[in-house]
């Protein structure tokens, strides 16, 4: 109770009459969709885009999380052998994490108005507002995937000379792949949710033109981005189960 006092909650105001009559014309002029042949090249292009822009984000992320995650991750670090972590090699797995912390703690739109004015408008700001934020989430999570399993493999051969690299290949990435994957894939499909948000901001894709067609007016434009989106999302989840299967 006390927390929807302060937001202010009050679900009857929907059922005014007032608010039922706004309400049902807003959604009535979202039909029918907008079928134009020329809106649905354009809107098949900015589909695509969208997939780009998330796609590219989360390679640039994996690019960024990957070496900040095998730094950071206990299970593979040569000091830890003797039993108690070295304070040098400690100090820098913390700061590691800090700026896991630092990079995930700012959300992706703000990363965008940011880029926005550093790139300029266009997908370009939209991938490198999706890598950043998602580099801090994925190197966390893998950092804890990593960290939850059994380490014995790690450690027996990081003991016995091994690399830090080969333990990760060889010791930890056999029993978490899978989870790794699908964690992985998603990351993706929040990205190319992410994607449309982000183009409310000027970052490209169909976020850019939801905001143009809304701004015109235009119900059933947005009613067609929509169901595209929709489409997309759905398109993702099955990719997701599929690799799941896969991987198992």
């Amino acid at each position: 109770m006390p927390a929807l006092v302060a937001t202010e909650f009050k679900p009857w105001i929907f059922f005014g009459s007032e608010n039922l009559r706004v309400s049902a014309r807003f959604l009535g002029d979202f039909f029918p969709p907008s079928v134009e042949v020329d809106f649905l090249l354009l809107v098949v292009k900015e589909a695509w885009r969208t997939i780009a822009i998330a796609t590219a984000g989360m390679c640039l992320a994996l690019v960024l999380a990957i070496p900040l995650t095998l730094a950071s991750t206990r299970s593979l670090s040569v000091s830890i052998l003797s039993g108690r972590m070295s304070r040098l090699p400690f100090a820098i797995r913390q700061l590691i994490r800090w700026l896991l912390i630092i990079l995930r703690s700012i959300p992706e739109l703000i990363w965008a108005l940011v880029f926005v004015r550093v790139v300029g408008l266009g997908p370009a700001a939209g991938v490198l507002a999706i890598g950043l934020t998602y580099a801090g989430m994925l190197g966390k999570v893998y950092g804890e995937i990593l960290e939850s399993g059994d380490a014995h493999c790690a450690v027996s051969i990081l003991r016995n000379g091994g690399q830090r690299l080969q333990a990760f290949f060889f010791g930890l990435l056999p029993q978490n792949a899978t989870e790794l994957t699908s964690y992985t894939v998603y990351r993706w499909e929040c990205a190319i949710r992410s994607s449309a948000v982000l183009g409310f901001v000027g970052a490209g894709g169909l976020g850019q033109q939801m905001d143009n067609s809304m701004k015109m007016f235009n119900g059933g434009e947005v009613a067609t981005l929509l169901i595209v989106f929709m489409m997309l999302v759905g398109l993702a989840d099955l990719l997701s189960g599929w690799l799941r299967k896969i991987m198992q």
